[in-house]
């Protein structure tokens, strides 16, 4: 039976904060006078003003309770009736307009129940309106209930006096279990959701997280919805317990509760038709339209859901879209695509720039008695169309996977692989370094997509955009090594010996990529422990691989060095900037939210959080910050690190005769590069089954453009000529 309530009308618009909670010598509205900044001085209402509002069919429960500005003109006040504490900021004989919405100021039909407004408002036809705050130059017209209750949240992992640890809501994010669970709340960065899910064997970090939420927000019952200046609501149905920023534009949406909607004049929010929002935080600039359903969710800022997209228990990275398609139990990590109909994300860990295809459905399948895998991929992930993974499985970065229906639990070392499921040959293939063989152009494109497509005013975390990084660099030479394990199990195997232990088989790999030996070709290499299953896992393509992947470290690090030299250096400092103090080994990096940490940092951070020398959450984005400012150092370090190490060499061999050959060696990849990139696309426009659906040339270059029109290898072209002068003028200083 439902428990209708029975109360005397004229408690309408009184007792919103129930008398235990009330704080002694406090009112109900001692919070709501808190929040609202207008600086509005209201007055009570004049005879004359009062006589106007009524004969507008306008009424109050205690016209008493009706304050209004000094410029308030009670001509424009019709068919509204006032319940509680309502104060007018001014009104004047004027017209707001916003795509072609154009309405009068004023208040109009509508039951408005102990809230506030700023200047120069529009409310048409508000049902029921309920303890808000709203700014100046509001449009709200058509919406059935905008309302707050007492113990509203806004979204926020906390509880209010009197609620019990039941209604305190959480993301369930990477694992469908709970057991990485997290509080959300407003201002929450990637990297903050990454560290409170990963560390859960932390007790005491695990409590400071805690601590650092509850005290982000008080308990206290009574906070009112906030709608700010210049947004615009409507033909809405229900929105409830919200708190809603500057210049949000939401329109036609079913239910929007428990939600806090980030906004700004700079970076406008957007809610479309048939929305569907609860328990979630918006980030500023997010779009959302469409029928999306979202539930127990956070969206970073810019981010995108459309088309019917469902987000249950998940955090969704800045700068991502995801249309049409499912997404549960997931953390997604800064520029994710998802955009079909028919793709299905569960409990899955994304760090960041990946691509999620038609028919690819992530952890869908468990290999376990109940649901509590997880599926961990790193930066530029991308399962193709029709791929179908099982829990768990973890990817190294730049992973591509082919069609198809992978049966087994996955583990992919290495990184920038092509990954392909063969059911006739029943056998896993492998081709590492495919990216930096067959598709430079749609790396380096990514790099300058992301870049340029990164729509933060505030870069809160440094995220990286680069695909040679310290995180991907350190898994290419894990790759190397597992390499060389793989050719000398082969080679011993193709000799048939018996096989030695794993350093005699790596050292004999070694042996024969230095050598380049053709041989290699021929061999059978077989992977190990990359796949929960007894078939094999092949190695394709092993020597040129190999090859590709020592010269991307030292592309990587020689480019490190000349920005570095470029900036930092001057004269032949280079020869000196290997001081004895340097850091010789590769460090440890780690992905946080998509900013790349050193391990050292990392462990710093995290002894300061939980000794609470970092003591709020806005203390560890400082931190963060921080480590931001220090890690061009880092990574100069690294670079030079691995340059070292990719060289079989020490610091003192790096003479200005090595680094001349290093720097002359830098900038024929990179013309190598540039030329792989301008191939590819010339492949685009070469390709006959490409060029069949166009009379001629002229009609594909209307469709397609000019290859010389291509922004991306004009920009790069520039690049291109811009490092060989920079590289001339080294080598000059060296000499």
């Amino acid at each position: 039976m439902n428990n209708i309530v029975k109360s005397p009308i004229s408690s309408i618009g009184y007792d919103f904060i129930p008398f235990e909670y009330l704080p002694e010598g406090k009112d109900e509205y001692h919070l709501r006078n808190r929040f609202n900044k207008s600086g509005i001085q209201f007055r009570s209402l004049k005879a004359a003003e009062l006589e106007i509002l009524v004969r507008n069919n306008n009424s109050s429960d205690n016209w008493n309770n009706v304050l209004v500005s000094a410029q308030f003109d009670p001509h424009l006040v019709k068919g509204c009736s006032f319940f509680g504490l309502i104060r007018i900021g001014k009104l004047e004989p004027l017209s707001l307009e916003f795509h072609s919405l154009r309405l009068p100021v004023g208040l109009f039909n509508s039951t408005i129940i102990n809230c506030d407004f700023g200047d120069n408002v529009s409310i048409h036809n508000v049902n029921y309106f309920s303890h808000f705050v709203v700014g100046n130059e509001v449009i709200i017209a058509n919406v059935n209930e905008l309302a707050t209750t007492s113990t509203a949240k806004f979204g926020n992992g906390i509880i209010k006096e009197g609620e019990t640890e039941s209604q305190r809501i959480w993301l369930e994010v990477c694992n469908e279990n709970g057991g990485r669970k997290i509080l959300p709340f407003d201002g929450m960065l990637t990297a903050d959701a990454y560290l409170w899910s990963k560390y859960r064997d932390d007790s005491a970090l695990m409590d400071a997280f805690y601590a650092f939420t509850e005290q982000k927000f008080d308990g206290a019952r009574g906070h009112y919805g906030l709608i700010g200046d210049r947004t615009v609501i409507k033909n809405c149905k229900m929105i409830k317990d919200v708190q809603i920023g500057t210049d949000a534009y939401i329109k036609g949406a079913n239910k929007i509760k428990n939600v806090t909607v980030n906004s700004s004049a700079e970076a406008s929010t957007q809610i479309g038709e048939g929305c569907e929002l609860v328990n979630g935080i918006i980030g500023v600039g997010c779009r959302i339209f469409y029928g999306v359903k979202a539930v127990r969710f956070f969206m970073a800022s810019h981010s995108q859901l459309k088309y019917g997209a469902r987000l249950i228990n998940s955090y969704l990275g800045n700068n991502a879209t995801i249309s049409c398609c499912e997404v549960l139990n997931s953390l997604i990590y800064p520029f994710h695509e998802q955009h079909h109909n028919n793709s299905f994300l569960c409990a899955s860990l994304l760090m960041g720039q990946s691509n999620v295809a038609a028919g690819a459905t992530i952890g869908s399948n468990h290999n376990s008695r109940s649901a509590d895998g997880e599926l961990i991929a790193g930066r530029g992930f991308w399962p193709g169309l029709c791929v179908s993974l099982k829990h768990n499985s973890r990817f190294a970065s730049f992973s591509l996977l082919a069609k198809g229906d992978f049966p087994f639990e996955l583990n992919i070392p290495i990184p920038f692989s092509l990954i392909i499921n063969d059911p006739t040959a029943n056998e896993l293939r492998i081709i590492p370094a495919y990216w930096f063989l067959y598709n430079h152009y749609a790396l380096q494109r990514n790099e300058w997509k992301y870049k340029d497509r990164d729509a933060r005013a505030t870069k809160e975390l440094a995220l990286e955009y680069r695909s040679l990084a310290p995180d991907s660099i350190n898994e290419i030479f894990t790759a190397l090594e597992l390499l060389s394990l793989f050719a000398g199990k082969a080679y011993f195997r193709y000799a048939g010996t018996e096989i030695p232990t794993d350093d005699m088989c790596k050292a004999k790999g070694r042996e024969l990529f230095s050598n380049d030996n053709k041989l290699l070709d021929e061999l059978e290499m077989l992977a190990e422990g990359f796949e929960n299953s007894k078939r094999k896992v092949v190695i394709l393509k092993a020597r040129k691989a190999y090859a590709s992947f020592r010269e991307m470290v030292r592309y990587y690090a020689v480019g490190q060095m000349v920005t570095k030299y470029s900036t930092d250096l001057t004269g032949d400092s280079l020869l000196n900037l290997t001081s004895s103090s340097m850091e010789q080994s590769r460090q440890e990096w780690m992905n946080i939210g998509g900013q790349l940490v050193p391990s050292s940092s990392l462990v710093v951070l995290l002894e300061e959080i939980k000794s609470r020398k970092l003591n709020s959450w806005d203390a560890v984005h400082l931190a963060y910050k921080g480590i931001a400012d220090a890690t061009p150092d880092h990574l100069f370090q690294h670079a030079v690190a691995a340059l070292l190490e990719i060289e079989h060499i020490s610091l003192e061999d790096l003479t200005a005769t090595k680094l001349s050959s290093l720097f002359r060696g830098h900038l024929a990849t990179n013309e190598k590069v540039f030329q792989s990139i301008v191939q590819s696309r010339e492949k685009d426009m070469t390709n006959p089954f490409r060029k069949m659906v166009y009379a001629n040339e002229k009609e594909m270059e209307a469709v397609l453009g000019k290859m010389a029109d291509n922004s991306f290898v004009r920009e790069k072209d520039m690049e291109r000529k811009e490092l060989s002068t920079r590289i001339e003028n080294i080598l000059a200083a060296l000499n």
